[in-house]
């Protein structure tokens, strides 16, 4: 077998498949999007969820990576040689393009002639056929014709060897495993057994069915292939190595932690679990801090999950009698071992420490006081000769000490003892109660668009509104607040959903347009646009005259004014967010907006106040380049030009594979990179703007303040 390095490793994967014909689409962001429900991105093929569903990927059918990811499902485990809660998955794709014939082919030769495996020590699982498959005869003969032996081919069943959500597409997959030189357990022994002899080492999913919601199975029209190898994993073996905190990713930082608490590295089996676990879980605060995202921690979602990573991290390195600039350096020599893959760590180097500071010593007096409280309920749970924790005290500890209930629980365990969870949520319900009922919280109703949920899929709607502000269309559906009607009359309130309009719909942060829409029988004020589904575009209002009816034609305009405010505020706000980096630095990243007719609100992330006279300079830019006259020009591209323009995206915002681009500033009559690079500010935007700076006249800043952990609001007027 042959030796790498982590750097060495990430690139000959990559490399590997390039010479392949793949193009490498690079990592993105840790903190998923939200389109799969998880809060992080879990496994490798999770961005491309949507390709391989069927999407086309702008960068074609077969695609390669390195991708970062985060699990915390089993963060109970993580203390082992092997368990970790970041970790990086190496990965490859076909996109209906090749099959199992050449997947099967590139594994072995990925596995013989770049890593050096002996053929004779490799063995291969396919899937063994149930009622729902037939038996993955091709796949077997495929990883035998590749250079497996044929008494080295497993066949297990579908819990083994087998991919698919509950629905949608699925199929057989095959594992690879290295077999050691020791003796067969039993009869039975073979890939999956616990007796060492066989140590799994990549996995190919073959994705060729679809199955339905009656659970049959079809061919799939878009044969996919996903294969997930995951580096630490690999790399350990490959060096020999049995745990994978003495890779050259984990050695310096548990090397430092050797030397900073005097204890010796598997010296003594509780306390090197705790310097895994500093290890691992500093590693991960790091990685998320200096994400894209900048996730900050807090008390809910994945900046909890954070929060609970960086206390775990701190009551361990407590363990080994390490502090706050201990736990700093670890940090740091993260960094520093990440930097040439993941240099936004760099970059964003301060912000990660100075966040980690605030959160070690937010906890640390927290911990002091609430490690008190817990030992005297210890003591009081063991002298009346009960092992479990009442769900009240654990409630206090949470409520006072701000002890979550997963620290209640370890630290219970650590005892002996177990915590009454049941008693801890009757307890936080009881409280969530006493605060509904002290408040008086009185319902509110909204407007739903549920009731356009049955329509048929075909009707959609056509912005034409960047380019025109009036135009005609035909009224495909209308509603009231609860159904769907044939017609409105004088005075009824609704929303209609034409094939065409020049009204902007309600997004990113920019409110709809309003505007009329009237037919030969009627009129009807549109008091917002909106959008329904990713398809359509609301018109909600009320009719002002006469009787509105589907089927009919429609002259649909906007109101010129409420557009001209509107687009004034939202240019501000791209100046602002740029003006916002130059005083404060390039972390600023925007984490929300409202524009307005009225008004425009800008969030973005920065973990100070800003003073008086940096509130001043950056209204004194904006003004500037507002006087300056920019010109303001849109650009439709791929999302693989993009890169070009260094357009500044909305983390976490869905883009299309068409997108536009904003610029205001010089060289915006061109079309060339160096005329991007020269521009003001370049953003992707799908809203609605001005043609030149000068039109916005003037902004003034009314308040900054803050609205979360690491999260400043401006509110201006122009």
């Amino acid at each position: 077998m042959r030796k790498f390095t982590s750097d060495e490793l990430r690139n000959a994967w990559k490399q590997f498949y390039i010479d392949r014909g793949h193009v490498d689409v690079g990592a993105v962001s840790l903190v998923s999007d939200g389109s799969t429900g998880v809060m992080f991105n879990v496994a490798g093929m999770q961005p491309l969820m949507p390709y391989l569903l069927g999407q086309k990927h702008p960068l074609g059918t077969r695609l390669c990576n390195v991708q970062g990811c985060v699990r915390t499902n089993d963060i109970d485990s993580v203390g082992d040689k092997s368990h970790g809660t970041f970790f990086e998955m190496m990965g490859s794709w076909s996109l209906g393009d090749y099959f199992k014939k050449e997947r099967c082919q590139w594994s072995f030769e990925l596995l013989t002639e770049l890593f050096g495996f002996d053929a004779d020590h490799l063995a291969a699982t396919v899937f063994a056929g149930d009622e729902n498959a037939p038996r993955d005869e091709e796949g077997a003969k495929y990883r035998i014709e590749s250079g497996f032996k044929p008494e080295n081919i497993f066949y297990l069943p579908a819990e083994d060897n087998w991919w698919g959500l509950e629905y949608g597409p699925c199929g057989p997959d095959s594992e690879m495993f290295y077999v050691k030189d020791i003796p067969a357990c039993g009869p039975d022994c073979g890939p999956g057994c616990h007796c060492g002899k066989y140590t799994e080492i990549g996995n190919d999913v073959f994705m060729q069915y679809e199955k339905h919601q009656d659970g049959t199975l079809t061919p799939l029209a878009q044969k996919n292939v996903d294969t997930g190898w995951g580096l630490e994993r690999i790399l350990a073996f490959l060096n020999g190595l049995d745990d994978v905190y003495k890779i050259d990713l984990h050695a310096p930082a548990i090397a430092y932690i050797e030397e900073a608490s005097g204890v010796k590295y598997d010296s003594d089996e509780k306390l090197t679990r705790s310097m895994r676990i500093l290890a691992d879980h500093t590693r991960t605060g790091v990685m998320l801090i200096g994400d894209p995202a900048k996730l900050v921690p807090s008390n809910a979602g994945a900046g909890y999950v954070l929060r609970r990573l960086i206390r775990r991290a701190v009551r361990h390195a407590r363990a080994l009698n390490l502090k706050k600039e201990n736990i700093l350096k670890v940090a740091g020599i993260y960094i520093d071992v990440y930097s040439n893959s993941y240099p936004n760590l760099v970059k964003n180097k301060d912000f990660v420490l100075n966040e980690l500071t605030k959160e070690i010593e937010r906890f640390e007096s927290t911990l002091e006081n609430g490690m008190k409280e817990f030992k005297k309920i210890l003591d009081e749970t063991a002298a009346s000769g009960k092992k479990t924790l009442s769900g009240r005290d654990a409630f206090y500890l949470y409520d006072t000490f701000g002890f979550p209930l997963e620290l209640t629980v370890e630290l219970a365990e650590e005892e002996g003892l177990t915590v009454d969870e049941d008693g801890f949520k009757t307890a936080m319900e009881e409280q969530k109660q006493k605060a509904r009922d002290s408040q008086n919280f009185s319902a509110k109703l909204s407007t739903s668009t549920g009731v356009f949920d049955d329509l048929d899929e075909s009707i959609k709607t056509e912005f034409v509104g960047y380019e025109k502000r009036e135009c005609e269309g035909k009224i495909l559906a209308a509603a009231d607040e609860s159904s769907l009607k044939e017609e409105l009359s004088e005075g009824q309130r609704g929303t209609i959903i034409t094939d065409v309009t020049c009204l902007y719909g309600t997004m990113g942060g920019q409110v709809g347009d309003k505007g009329n829409i009237v037919t030969n029988d009627g009129e009807f004020v549109v008091t917002e646009a909106i959008h329904i589904g990713e398809t359509k575009i609301g018109h909600t209002g009320y009719v002002a005259k006469g009787t509105i009816r589907v089927g009919q034609q429609a002259k649909i305009s906007v109101e010129n004014k409420n557009r001209d405010n509107t687009c004034k505020n939202h240019s501000a706000t791209h100046l602002l967010q740029k003006a916002l980096k130059i005083v404060l630095g390039d972390h600023v990243e925007q984490k929300g907006s409202l524009v307005t007719p009225d008004r425009l609100r800008f969030d973005f992330s920065h973990d100070a106040s800003m003073s008086a006279e940096q509130i001043a300079e950056v209204e004194k830019i904006v003004n500037s380049e507002i006087a300056a006259s920019l010109p303001v020009r849109t650009d439709e591209m791929s999302l693989s030009e993009v890169g070009k323009t260094g357009a500044m995206a909305l983390f976490g915002e869905k883009y299309h594979e068409t997108v536009r681009v904003v610029s205001m500033g010089k060289g915006t009559s061109g079309d060339t990179e160096a005329d991007f690079k020269e521009a003001f500010s370049v953003e992707l935007c799908g809203g609605t703007h001005v043609s030149n700076t000068s039109q916005i006249q003037s902004i003034k800043i009314l308040s900054e303040s803050g609205v979360a952990a690491g999260v400043r609001r401006i509110e201006a007027l122009t």
